[in-house]
């Protein structure tokens, strides 16, 4: 009686791997917003890159012998939606600006990364925690300057979201 099933250990410790890849990776990510004192941090940008890796390794392994043919991209795309909504509650707007772009964005990303490293992608996944954290750390915003129709000139990231009090007729 064969009691371990070392095919099937091989493939937990490989999906284990995975996991633990994800929260290293976020985890860069997130020390690079927690130490920039976002409300987005460490353990936020942790559980999004491990949570985006546990439903991608769902999608490809969770229903093996079920008898129903698997379809990892749906669930996968499901994730992306989902972490959009997250995005979304962390981005905020002003009468004269909106703030919480970057950390949205570094939320997105972040689920990039666990996607990648659940479907086995490390280096890929390595890589683009590489470029986030070398974007967050490194290329500071620029300050554009806008002009409205005689209004007083106002300084931030340009956005596609109307302000109130612009006259575009």
């Amino acid at each position: 009686m064969d009691f371990l099933n070392f095919s099937s250990l091989n493939n937990e410790l490989n999906m284990a791997l995975r996991l633990v890849a994800a929260y290293v990776l976020s985890g860069i990510i997130g020390f690079e917003r927690e130490k920039a004192h976002r409300p987005a941090g460490l353990r936020t940008h942790i559980l999004v890159g491990v949570g985006a890796t546990a439903f991608m390794l769902i999608s490809i392994y969770g229903f093996d012998g079920i008898g129903t043919n698997r379809d990892p991209a749906r669930l996968a795309a499901q994730v992306v939606t989902g972490i959009g909504f997250i995005g979304a509650g962390a981005i905020w707007r002003s009468r004269n600006s909106v703030g919480g772009l970057t950390t949205a964005a570094s939320i997105w990303i972040t689920a990039a990364v666990g996607m990648m490293v659940g479907a086995g992608m490390y280096i890929m996944g390595g890589l683009v925690t590489l470029m986030a954290w070398f974007t967050l750390r490194w290329l500071k915003p620029a300050n554009h300057r806008r002009v409205d129709s005689g209004k007083s000139n106002r300084y931030g990231e340009p956005s596609l979201i109307e302000d109130d009090t612009d006259d575009f007729n």
